[in-house]
């Protein structure tokens, strides 16, 4: 602990946490905050498009970015990695929700829309016999 207490004491520091090179990534992580506490909320909410888009953005450029600059900012690549992994786990709930079942699963529907499809067929087949059997009387 000494030896980051001489570093925090020490102009480099300074120079450091008073530079983009800290401040942009520390403001940065609220995509990334965000995401991880969306976790816990309900799948009728995620937006499938926003979430896609942010997914790119954190996966195309920023880690590159910030692995190719010098000094290396490990603060926006641990970011931008972590925004990746909660957007991805969001985008495979939004899947799951809207593409998968998973509505129906959460809402109790199978059952019910199959007994519902049931229902339809036998109702439109005794309208059908109903209208074919006075076709045939005169």
């Amino acid at each position: 602990m000494s030896t980051f207490m001489a570093w925090l004491r020490s102009p480099a520091s300074r120079e450091y946490l008073m530079s983009t090179h800290f401040w942009g990534p520390l403001a940065n992580w609220g995509l990334p905050l965000a995401a991880l506490a969306d976790l816990k909320k309900d799948e009728e909410v995620i937006s499938g498009t926003m979430t896609t888009a942010l997914t790119c953005y954190s996966c195309i450029l920023f880690p590159h970015s910030a692995w190719v600059v010098q000094p290396r900012n490990y603060l926006l690549l641990a970011c931008h990695m972590t925004n990746v992994t909660a957007q991805s786990i969001q985008l495979y709930r939004f899947n799951e929700y809207w593409n998968r079942g998973g509505r129906e699963r959460k809402l109790g529907l199978t059952g019910a829309v199959q007994d519902a499809a049931q229902d339809v067929k036998t109702s439109v087949a005794e309208t059908a016999n109903t209208v074919k059997d006075k076709a045939q009387k005169p």
